[in-house]
């Protein structure tokens, strides 16, 4: 019982972490995306 529960919280605590970091670099690239839309704007005013 308590194996299971290690295992359980283990495999909880390394998703919640993957998960964390695939959505943090998904912010990245579309704050760069959205930089480089602004700097191109304003180059071509």
């Amino acid at each position: 019982m308590t194996t299971r529960l290690i295992a359980w919280l283990v495999l909880a605590c390394s998703t919640a972490l993957a998960a964390c970091n695939t959505v943090a670099g998904a912010g990245q690239d579309i704050s760069k995306g959205g930089h480089a839309i602004t700097n191109s704007a304003e180059q071509h005013e």
